[in-house]
């Protein structure tokens, strides 16, 4: 029995790294974050990324934070398809509920009609079509499939709140970061703002596709905001794994008590 659960964690090591071998930022993949304001646990948020037929994705992100009498539930909504490197964006949509107002935010991106229609609770605005245009949710992606092209300009535009925002990175340098869930080889970015007084980091993985690993936000040098990965999966290659594995488990079983046997 000792061998037989020797030869399956070799396996899943095995696995593991096989999977990270393979996989792109967009491998279908879930990863899961717990988020703290300052050393206060205030709930868990969680990115979903799947594809379907005619090279069509949709991702989506759904957050459940509170503190004390205070919720916040978020769930938004990513869809848009891929033209060589360059992510196409087609719909957005964002639900936040729970304490104060509740309210929806909508963008459809008509590239046939040259438009980016725009809802954000009560207000609807139009916009001109840019091929450089993204949603707040998908420029992530964007941001990962860019470093892994080894893009120097890390600037991107994208329709949020009924407007036109621009953000641009820095790259900080390499970090190990030591969290719960691990200890990671990262790359640090900082957000660029004119101002010192806000001030938002980012860590992700280069060997896990730039797999956000950490993010912290200061204002006027006190940490407002951390949230930390807690686990991650890409799905095509758990389901394979595990089924490998428990393959393994049956031989190794079978031959361990045809020996005993013998």
């Amino acid at each position: 029995m000792k061998r037989s659960r020797i030869l399956l964690t070799v396996c899943l090591l095995i696995a593991s790294q096989i999977a990270h071998a393979g996989t792109t930022p967009l491998t279908p993949h879930t990863a899961e974050y717990q988020v703290n304001y300052g050393s206060i646990e205030l709930g868990r948020a969680r990115y979903i990324l799947s594809v379907g037929d005619s090279n069509q994705f949709h991702y989506r992100f759904d957050s459940d934070v509170s503190l004390l009498m205070l919720s916040d539930q978020r769930h938004i909504r990513s869809e848009f398809t891929l033209e060589g490197n360059q992510l196409v964006p087609m719909r957005y949509s964002v639900e936040r509920t729970g304490t104060g107002p509740n309210f929806r935010e909508q963008i459809a991106f008509a590239k046939g009609q040259n438009v980016v229609h725009s809802r954000y609770k009560d207000e609807r605005a139009k916009f001109p079509y840019d091929g450089q245009l993204f949603d707040p949710l998908m420029v992530q992606l964007q941001f990962r499939i860019d470093m892994e092209a080894n893009k120097k300009e890390l600037h991107y535009t994208m329709v949020k709140e009924g407007e036109i925002d621009d953000y641009g990175f820095n790259i900080v340098g390499k970090e190990r970061v030591n969290i719960d869930s691990g200890s990671y080889q990262t790359l640090k970015f900082e957000v660029k703002r004119d101002s010192t007084k806000r001030q938002t980091f980012f860590w992700m993985a280069p060997e896990m596709s730039y797999l956000p690993i950490r993010l912290t936000h200061f204002e006027k040098g006190s940490k407002q905001l951390d949230i930390t990965l807690l686990n991650y999966k890409y799905q095509p290659k758990t389901t394979t794994a595990i089924r490998e594995s428990n393959q393994a488990t049956h031989i190794t079983d079978k031959a361990a008590n045809s020996n005993a046997d013998n």
